[in-house]
């Protein structure tokens, strides 16, 4: 598996809060960013992961924070980011890296996504607006998807929101470029980690997830470190003419249709 990369860029003085930073795509960004000597608060509903990786956040000796979480509730969003911001001293990067996994057709699925995918972005990027206003490094990255570019015959609430979100980022970056706050999005193709998606498809439905790897030029999933990788870089300096964009990181999966 890509393991992830010494960091190149130097984050130290940065508070920087993940939305959505316990698992996978979110907690390889939190520990990018600790890693790279930025103060770190991350939240998620999950406790025992929560906990695991604010110690993995400690261990780089930066200020580490976690907070329980429901990210379709709007009140919790509101007291995380105000605790976050409280125990970082402000909050110079947000990622908003939740999603609802809205692959069913029924009102709950859209709602899911509606909810945690795209209003958890809304909600914590108003919450944070005022400390981002503040910071000389102001900066928000949204993770959205690749489905947020085509049609796919499965998961329309999931691709719909995340297409929503990416117009989301363009309007805010627009709205945003006057207090000199960046707004960028990622999206990433087939991700694989341990009890993610892709290695639960390929258990409970091999044929899927075989059909996708084929899809892949390079001929592997993505990890969640390569995702980190770019998000370290867009919230750098070295991207600091950048915004309003929705960076693809994919392997050249979206080339094969």
């Amino acid at each position: 598996m890509h393991k992830a990369l010494p960091a190149p860029f130097d984050f130290r003085g940065y508070r920087v809060v993940v939305a959505g930073g316990s698992r996978g795509i979110g907690r390889s960004i939190a520990l990018g960013f600790a890693a790279a000597g930025a103060g770190v608060s991350i939240c998620a509903r999950g406790a025992t992961a929560l906990e695991e990786t604010r110690q993995a956040m400690a261990a780089h000796g930066v200020v580490a924070h976690a907070q329980g979480c429901d990210l379709a509730d709007a009140s919790a969003i509101e007291a995380y980011v105000a605790n976050a911001a409280a125990a970082l001293g402000g909050i110079d990067v947000l990622v908003n890296n939740a999603s609802g996994y809205g692959f069913d057709e029924g009102d709950e699925s859209w709602l899911a996504g509606f909810n945690v995918d795209l209003m958890a972005a809304v909600r914590a990027s108003r919450a944070a607006l005022p400390h981002l206003k503040a910071s000389a490094h102001g900066c928000i990255l949204h993770t959205s998807s690749i489905a947020a570019f085509r049609p796919r015959a499965n998961g329309a609430a999931y691709a719909a929101m995340k297409a929503a979100l990416s117009q989301y980022t363009t309007s805010q970056a627009l709205a945003l470029a006057g207090e000199r706050i960046r707004v960028n999005a990622i999206a990433p193709g087939s991700i694989a980690f341990a009890d993610g998606l892709w290695e639960r498809r390929r258990v409970e439905q091999p044929e899927l997830y075989r059909a996708t790897l084929a899809k892949i030029p390079f001929g592997r999933f993505g990890t969640p470190e390569e995702i980190a990788h770019a998000a370290l870089f867009l919230a750098s300096p070295f991207a600091g003419w950048i915004t309003g964009q929705t960076l693809v990181v994919d392997g050249g999966q979206m080339l094969s249709g």
